[in-house]
């Protein structure tokens, strides 16, 4: 897995739905220069700790739209497998209600380039394709700035869910930081005191940012 960290997000072009709609040619790449994305990968519809992961950002979205963060989600599913789950009621495990973007990546180039991508695929002796392991997304989360550069990272195994407060977390620690040029300690949250570089490397390298 490659780190993409201080690199530009890969783009894409795919099928999602969004609010409620399929939409044939999804990009990524139409809020560079407009807002933050917060792009989550996650398994598979139809699960278990993904829908708790999905419906909390749904209903942390007003936090993320107050920091002009866009909320996308993916997974190597359909984006009429997304579309059903959607109009599933909650209590029937669905997750009828989210309006932000789901992605569909059944071709799987996308959990690929974000380097997410569970198991692999080679040739056997006969030249036939196998898999080794499931071919889905772990449940990596990309926080990326208003520039399209990927600002933080962080990939869970499947049974591990993530945090919706941690995530609101970093996007007010990397907009303190562009707004005061202030570093954030461990732990920090927004209203605390932060930290103003003085000198050598690290206040050259952030004076450059």
């Amino acid at each position: 897995m490659s780190i993409l960290v201080g690199k530009k997000a890969p783009d894409f072009c795919a099928p999602a739905v969004v609010d409620g709609n399929i939409v044939n040619n999804f990009k990524l790449s139409q809020f560079f220069g407009k807002k933050y994305i917060l792009l989550f990968f996650y398994p598979h519809d139809f699960t278990f700790v993904c829908p708790t992961e999905i419906v909390a950002f749904q209903k942390a979205l007003p936090e993320f739209e107050n920091r002009g963060v866009q909320v996308v989600g993916c997974s190597i599913d359909s984006a009429y497998s997304h579309f059903a789950w959607i109009n599933t009621p909650r209590e029937k495990g669905g997750i009828s209600g989210v309006t932000y973007p789901l992605v569909g990546d059944v071709n799987k180039t996308i959990s690929s380039a974000y380097g997410v991508l569970a198991g692999s695929l080679s040739a056997d002796a006969s030249g036939n394709l196998v898999a080794d392991g499931q071919l889905i997304a772990y449940r990596g989360l990309f926080l990326i700035d208003r520039g399209g550069i990927v600002r933080h990272e962080v990939v869970n195994d499947f049974p591990l869910g993530r945090s919706t407060a941690e995530e609101i977390r970093m996007v007010d620690a990397l907009q303190h930081f562009e707004q005061f040029g202030e570093v954030c300690p461990m732990d920090w949250h927004k209203g605390e005191s932060a930290i103003k570089p003085t000198s050598g490397d690290v206040g050259r390298y952030l004076s450059s940012k």
